[in-house]
């Protein structure tokens, strides 16, 4: 089926289930909207008092939109006047307050479906309910939602369905979801000892030692990657003055998502900030010394710790939290090393994708209602960021975003897709003549000249927390051999073993591989389980023969075995996975 018609379908069926919910909680139900999402559609009600929704009365709700898709009811669309809408709509608070919102000359739009309900809506809808006959809905959730997301406002109930073209595709989505949950990163990060989070920092991930060793891991690779590319990396203060936030324009543009540690009165210079973004930072080091045009491209990398505030209910494990590290680069280039400089953190990202299997498209995103300087700046900003796009993938290859780019500059987004074929926005890559600017920033041009170099921001992996919980869903947990907190697990079959052990541990840990042992008189089989349950790749049983040859047996991830392997060739199987960045392990002794 279309897009455009599975909108239409999901988008009319939202106006079904709310006359369904009408008629079986009664007239003085309120409803407020009811949107199309990517995989459904759900409706906001406030119910009348005494009254609620649990997943027990889902199915008296689905047989009631069966039984009014069966009346074939006509859908008409109808224009109206403000005044005639707020008269259709007298007595529903929510409809009322979005019609009050809107200018007085406004041409609205009303949709019928039968003669009994009437809906506030653009549409397109579809002409008859029977066309949505042959579609497959389901509800899944109730759950509170405040009006407008607003928490001072009335607490909804927000009723969400699956709708799809038919029941294989919905039952090939229902199976989707199933893996999706298995596959939560707060799931399996709890199994795994990854992180935590507690009431006294919402938001603020705790990394777990086990958690902190692959955090280590990914950034280790990241700083290898970035110098090998030429950047230096630097770290900055992590609280300043809000001087250099309204310097930067973050005071006026982001103010909202900054943690403000308050002076005496708003106008004290002694009001800090927690930093949401690090490239102010980077500014003031570029502004160090003179810098000539022989120093450009100046390349920064920063991995500061940032915090940005979120409402409590936008919180989501590390997908969405208030304190993270943002794999930031910033880079200070001359305008005609602008498409080169691109191309080169292009390079970067599939240096960095690429050993976890990950693939990229491109989106570019242009400027927003509240942009900041000059907008034949931002035009040619953006023209190009479209021709280096246009080179390096051609026309029509890559996606436009309207109206997405950061208040300073368009940006060019990177986005993957997981394993479950979900697509995540990854890097971002943002071009900013606005900041420097605004900083007044200058170097020395060949013609002694000063001119004002421009500001590259970017990051690959997007947050090392977001990134992390990314990719533990689409590995569940089973992260390549280079990235795991512990790779290998050492099994001695009895305490006389303990010392052939102890050798083989410091054998591997000489060679750069993180090993745990288990030394204790616990039986072999719990011992196995123990690291089996944390998932490390290789797990070592070592007995009277391994000790007697020099040997290793080994039980690999996912129960494979491989028996009488010397000592130093494991150690070699190690160490090239390792060096590889290797996405499989190696299964075979050869």
């Amino acid at each position: 089926m279309d897009e455009k018609v599975l909108s239409c379908y999901r988008h009319s069926l939202a106006h079904v289930m709310a006359k369904a919910v009408i008629e079986l909680y009664g007239p003085e139900t309120q409803y407020a909207i009811g949107p199309q999402i990517d995989d459904g559609f759900y409706y906001d009600f406030l119910l009348p008092e005494g009254k609620t929704v649990t997943e027990g009365d889902f199915k008296a709700i689905e047989d009631k939109m069966r039984e009014i898709l069966k009346r074939k009811e006509d859908w008409t669309r109808k224009e109206v006047s403000k005044a005639e809408a707020l008269d259709i709509f007298k007595g529903q608070k929510f409809k009322t307050e979005l019609i009050e919102d809107l200018p007085d000359d406004e041409v609205i739009t009303v949709y019928y479906t039968g003669d009994d309900y009437v809906d506030l809506c653009r549409g397109p809808h579809v002409d008859n309910s029977q066309e949505l006959l042959s579609a497959a809905f389901e509800l899944r959730s109730a759950s509170g939602a405040y009006w407008r997301g607003d928490e001072n406002r009335d607490n909804l109930t927000r009723i969400y369905a699956y709708a799809f073209p038919d029941k294989k595709a919905l039952k090939a989505h229902k199976a989707l979801i199933r893996e999706a949950k298995e596959r939560d990163h707060k799931k399996i990060g709890a199994q795994l000892d990854l992180f935590m989070f507690d009431e006294t920092a919402p938001g603020m991930p705790y990394w777990l030692p086990r958690g902190w060793k692959l955090f280590n891991a990914l950034l280790d690779f990241w700083r290898d990657v970035h110098e090998a590319h030429g950047y230096q990396e630097i770290s900055g203060p992590v609280l300043s003055k809000k001087k250099l936030w309204e310097t930067s324009g973050h005071w006026d543009h982001y103010m909202d998502g900054m943690f403000v540690i308050p002076g005496k009165d708003e106008e004290d210079p002694n009001t800090y900030a927690l930093k949401p973004m690090n490239c102010p930072n980077t500014i003031k080091v570029y502004q160090t010394k003179k810098r000539s045009y022989k120093d450009l491209p100046l390349r920064y990398a920063q991995v500061d710790t940032i915090h940005r505030k979120e409402k409590s209910g936008e919180l989501n494990g590390l997908f969405r939290v208030q304190m993270f590290r943002q794999d930031d680069a910033h880079i200070f280039v001359t305008e005609d090393q602008i498409a080169d400089e691109i191309f080169d953190i292009m390079d970067v990202a599939s240096e960095i994708y690429s050993p976890l299997g990950l693939t990229y498209t491109a989106e570019l995103s242009t400027r927003p209602d509240d942009y900041m300087g000059d907008i034949e700046v931002w035009n040619k900003a953006e023209a190009d960021l479209k021709a280096i796009l246009i080179k390096k993938y051609g026309e029509g290859n890559f996606e436009i975003n309207e109206g997405d780019g950061a208040f300073y500059g368009p940006k060019i987004d990177l986005k993957m897709r997981d394993a479950l074929g979900r697509e995540w926005q990854m890097g971002t890559i943002q071009l900013d003549f606005q900041l420097p600017m605004n900083f007044g920033m200058k170097y020395a041009a060949g013609d002694d000249t000063e001119k004002r170099p421009v500001l590259i921001h970017r990051a690959i992996l997007g947050s090392f927390e977001r990134f992390i919980g990314i990719i533990t869903e689409n590995f569940k947990g089973d992260f390549p051999f280079w990235l795991c907190p512990y790779q290998v697990g050492i099994v001695p079959i009895r305490e006389s073993h303990n010392a052939y052990a102890k050798h083989v541990a410091d054998v591997l840990k000489r060679a750069g591989v993180r090993v745990e042992a288990n030394y204790t008189d616990d039986n072999m089989k719990t011992k196995i389980k123990h690291f089996k349950q944390y998932k490390d790749p290789y797990i070592l049983i070592l007995g009277d023969k391994e000790a007697a040859d020099g040997t290793v047996s080994i039980n690999i991830r996912g129960n494979k075995q491989l028996n009488d392997i010397p000592l130093d060739h494991f150690v070699a199987m190690c160490q090239k996975m390792i060096g590889e960045h290797s996405l499989e392990l190696i299964e075979t002794a050869d």
